[in-house]
């Protein structure tokens, strides 16, 4: 694969990694942002919901707190008014400089996290609209690891999953990632529908997604992420 070509490609671009708990999104995120600066692009990470002062006040809100009595709905929209302000005033800015932003999470977790939690994906395509307006990701980047292997990899047994979820703790202790945040605290079921949204989402988002094995070593799935870049970017 010719890196050279791939960074023209991804110059300026808006690219999202996205899948289960443990899946790899942050690892992969960084190798492609030292590939990409490697080869000579200017790059912006950050992360969603969050990645602004008021968007990680809600990031607290959303994943520091026991969720069981916030309506999907709210907890829907909590995060599109976080994502709104990460695009205003980081993701926006960056792409109008040339820079290329690598976000952790965006909308494609939303279809998948609150769909799972009975709330229809379609809508959050419509909310994203009125959030985003037309500034979508021009490549969302779905790693696909089955629960049981993302659970291994954050150090928590799928039994435990459901319990001992974080209530009124007062620090983003998710931060640290120290304990389990409000999402990855859901039961197995939970997260299998969540995988099973995720593997589904390209069918209706409106630009395009890609998914990516992350069963394997970092490596190889990062090479699989090139690999998937190239087909997908013109």
């Amino acid at each position: 694969m010719n890196i050279s070509e791939l960074s023209k490609k991804l110059r300026g671009k808006f690219l999202v990694f996205d899948g289960p708990d443990g899946a790899g999104k942050t690892s992969q995120r960084e190798m492609l942002n030292q590939t990409l600066q490697d080869a000579g692009l200017t790059t912006v990470c950050c992360r969603d919901p969050g990645g602004t002062e008021i968007g990680d006040r809600i990031r607290s809100v959303l994943l520091d707190y026991d969720l069981a009595t916030m309506d999907v709905a709210c907890e829907t929209l909590l995060f599109m008014a976080s994502r709104a302000q990460l695009l205003a005033k980081v993701i926006k800015p960056a792409l109008n400089e040339g820079k290329t932003v690598l976000c952790d999470r965006f909308v494609t977790s939303t279809c998948a996290y609150q769909g799972a939690a009975g709330y229809d994906p379609k809508r959050v395509i419509e909310l994203a609209r009125f959030a985003l307006g037309d500034s979508w990701p021009d490549v969302s980047i779905i790693l696909d690891v089955d629960p049981d292997i993302g659970f291994e990899r954050i150090g928590r047994k799928p039994h435990h999953a459901g319990k001992n979820r974080q209530k009124n703790t007062g620090t983003a202790s998710l931060f640290e990632g120290c304990q389990p945040d409000a999402m990855e605290a859901r039961s197995v079921d939970f997260h299998r529908r969540v995988r099973e949204l995720f593997r589904n989402v390209g069918t209706y988002y409106p630009t395009p997604v890609v998914s990516v094995d992350a069963t394997g070593k970092p490596d190889a799935v990062h090479k699989a992420v090139l690999e998937a870049l190239s087909r997908a970017v013109e």
